[in-house]
């Protein structure tokens, strides 16, 4: 009697861990959809984008659905994969799309001399708001549109 009353307990105790990891999961499932595939708070720092966001840093919030849906345009500001180094994320302005003209200053500190290029299909011209400390197109040359992994539609 003893160990069966001891066994309907453990099998309660069971139940109860079974539901509670089966809770946690369903959470930690949510929260990446969420963060994978609708929105994304992003800490972002740095003098390039001067001076719409703060060099000490700012939190953005990033939706991720634009982008796969083909609606960033110029002047939005989005999260791009970095074509020089994947770990790393950038946070630029849409200049232009493909097919535009973009007119830029081939390095603004040290001659006013200018340049222009069409952006090819299926790319993306993205430059800094700071064009004195930007490492962007006029650098790398255009992106492609798939590194654009959010666009910007809030700042804490």
């Amino acid at each position: 009697m003893r160990l069966l009353n001891y066994m309907r307990q453990w099998r309660g105790l069971a139940k109860e861990a079974l539901e509670r990891t089966a809770i946690v999961a369903k959470f930690l499932c949510l929260l990446h959809v969420t963060d994978t595939y609708l929105c994304t708070p992003t800490l972002v720092y740095g003098p390039s984008m001067l001076p719409t966001l703060n060099l000490k840093g700012d939190v953005l919030l990033a939706e991720h659905l634009s982008p796969r849906l083909g609606k960033v345009g110029s002047g939005d500001v989005v999260l791009v994969r970095s074509p020089v180094d994947p770990r790393r994320t950038l946070t630029k302005r849409v200049v232009g799309m493909e097919g535009d003209r973009v007119t830029f200053f081939v390095d603004p500190l040290h001659t006013d001399r200018c340049q222009s290029a069409v952006v090819p299909k299926g790319h993306v011209w993205i430059q800094g708001d700071n064009m004195y400390a930007s490492s962007d197109s006029r650098h790398y040359g255009p992106v492609p549109y798939g590194l654009i992994q959010g666009k910007v539609f809030f700042r804490f």
